[in-house]
């Protein structure tokens, strides 16, 4: 008899039976089907990338629970259906700090931005500037540049409001489809949102909002991005805060490839 081949094949047998009773833990993310450039199902957005690389240096496959945060109730509603409601441990993009959720320490920060044609040669660097009075502007409702605008009682004028964050069927490329038409003058939105898409539009000019404050509403244009996690949840927390600080240089090397620019305040970008 080959008793070592026995044990052998016995200790494998033990091994697959343990394996099979207590799977590997995996890094289960909650995240839009169907939002370029945040996510899809395909895995082609940043957010995507992100989670997957994050996975990797956790040494977990990641494992995704899907659900629109457009529509009725927006990324509230998406986080007490998902997250809270503990059908996935993470997600990827939510304001540092949020009371909403626990956060990590920032993995970016980006800025809402203005965008127009760079042969226009409009002098915009903040809400202040006066040629915005004389333009056609674009922006997305509910959002700081919309409250911006109606502090300085460019609300009701020649606005257009973009609900990309709401309709489940738009995309932010309409924004920049709308600017190349003519259809506004100069278009503020965030900037992560529409970076994706700016390669196809080599003309435009990137200018980000500054903060009228350093931190904080009213006009609070700059924003540190974490990742999310339930409250109480802090172990999980600890371990992406670790895994932040070790590669943060691979994080925003994802991000900008995927088009996501960390902006800083009078930047103009190419």
């Amino acid at each position: 008899m080959n008793l070592s081949g026995t044990v052998s094949r016995f200790a494998l047998a033990s091994v697959v039976a343990f394996a099979f009773c207590f799977p590997a833990s995996a890094l289960k993310v909650c995240a839009d089907p169907d939002f370029l450039p945040y996510s899809n199902r395909a895995g082609e957005g940043f957010e995507n990338k992100v989670a997957g690389a994050v996975a990797m240096w956790l040494g977990e496959p990641v494992e995704y629970t899907w659900a629109s945060y457009r529509g009725h109730g927006g990324f509230p509603q998406f986080l007490s259906s998902t997250l809270d409601a503990k059908k996935c441990d993470l997600v990827m993009s939510i304001p540092y700090g949020s009371r909403e959720e626990l956060t990590t320490r920032p993995y970016y920060i980006s800025s809402y931005v203005f965008i127009f044609s760079r042969n226009k040669n409009y002098s915009i660097a903040s809400m202040d500037s006066p040629a915005l009075k004389q333009l056609k502007i674009g922006f997305e409702r509910d959002t700081p540049a919309e409250e911006g605008l109606k502090m300085r009682g460019l609300i009701p004028g020649s606005v257009t409001a973009f609900d990309v964050s709401e309709d489940a069927g738009e995309s932010p490329a309409g924004m920049l489809a709308a600017l190349q038409k003519g259809q506004i003058d100069v278009l503020i939105t965030w900037q992560p949102a529409i970076g994706y898409f700016l390669h196809t539009y080599p003309d435009l000019e990137v200018v980000p909002l500054p903060n009228s404050r350093t931190l904080g509403p009213p006009e609070q244009y700059t924003f540190p991005m974490s990742m999310g996690v339930r409250e109480g949840d802090e172990g999980l927390k600890q371990k992406l805060d670790a895994i932040i600080e070790k590669h943060q240089a691979d994080l925003t090397a994802i991000l900008a490839e995927n088009g996501v620019r960390l902006v800083q305040q009078g930047q103009r970008l190419p």
